[in-house]
């Protein structure tokens, strides 16, 4: 099987990956691909889904409530922070929404669920706050604040914990990780400060120290989710997630990978199969605008170029 041929046969949004990352084109060749986004397929069903007053499906993190509606199974995936953040992750131009005016209008129109706080100044939770500051620095919104709220919450392991509200003073690596990515979203922006990347280093740390995926205390593994993959990504913490984080951030900071990643790089290798290609593991329930990837237990063209992508970078580069 030609996995290259196989993946470049998809939507504008995953195709620009793969002729950067895997196929070594040339910029003019994927930057084209990549504008798109914004014209056809996924990027622009989403697009044509944008309310008037700048969100999607009426809410910031819930879509808005329809008393009439049954109740249903899963987190819905509908409203704002995770449209935005799927058009952010799929390589959107920002440009087509500051256009539409869109941080300016969820500025206005926008509140948070919890406390009816304003948008762009984010809540309590870590894992919002940090798709609310990469949004925020993609679309030209002030969201200074919220990465300062980042060095405020670190907790004293060096990580973060969603549940830090409700008296947690131990992370999580699923909150630590969530966080490392929006911190790196408003450094990549931004050129970040001097406090903002210590956190960053801060957080790769705790998760560095664990192997990506073992407990600090007893070294056992701290679940089978961490190598069990599924896109799209959302919230959850995988192995696969992580080194993601860890390739861009490397080529960010222009480091080379942190040989106390490599069993974990290993679990990722392991879960590839023969024809080169990973398969969907499972399915995160809730409601969604349309599906963008393979069924469970079918070969997943997200994950392969996200595993091939991280085994690549890590091949070429680590020194044992």
């Amino acid at each position: 099987m030609d996995v290259i041929a196989w993946l470049r046969d998809s939507d504008p949004a995953l195709r620009w990956q793969i002729e950067r990352d895997l196929a070594g084109e040339p910029p003019r060749v994927w930057e084209a691909t990549r504008a798109r986004i914004a014209t056809e397929g996924f990027g622009s069903r989403l697009l044509a889904l944008q309310d008037p007053d700048g969100q999607w499906a009426g809410g910031a993190f819930f879509p808005k409530k329809d008393a009439s509606a049954p109740e249903e199974d899963g987190q819905p995936w509908t409203a704002t922070t995770w449209t935005l953040t799927t058009l952010r992750e799929w390589g959107m131009d920002p440009a087509v929404l500051r256009e539409r005016r869109t941080a300016e209008l969820l500025g206005e129109n926008c509140r948070w669920e919890y406390d009816d706080l304003p948008y762009w100044g984010g809540e309590v939770d870590c894992c919002i706050n940090a798709w609310t500051a990469g949004n925020g620095v993609w679309l030209g919104a002030d969201v200074t604040g919220i990465a300062e709220w980042f060095l405020e919450h670190m907790l004293p392991d060096g990580g973060w914990n969603c549940e830090w509200v409700n008296g947690s003073t131990r992370s999580s690596f699923h909150s630590t990780l969530n966080s490392l990515k929006g911190l790196l979203a408003y450094d990549l922006a931004t050129g970040g400060t001097q406090e903002t990347r210590a956190a960053r280093r801060s957080g790769e740390e705790y998760l560095l120290r664990r192997g990506l995926f073992r407990r600090l205390s007893t070294g056992e593994p701290v679940g089978p989710w961490v190598a069990r993959f599924a896109y799209p990504v959302r919230w959850q913490y995988t192995v696969l997630n992580a080194a993601e984080y860890f390739r861009e951030a490397a080529l960010f900071d222009g480091t080379e990978p942190d040989p106390r990643m490599a069993e974990a790089i290993e679990l990722i290798r392991a879960t590839r199969r023969p024809d080169g290609t990973w398969l969907q593991a499972w399915r995160y329930p809730g409601r969604v605008w349309f599906e963008v990837d393979a069924p469970v237990g079918e070969p997943s063209k997200w994950l392969t170029l996200s595993g091939t992508r991280v085994l690549s970078w890590w091949d070429a580069l680590i020194r044992v």
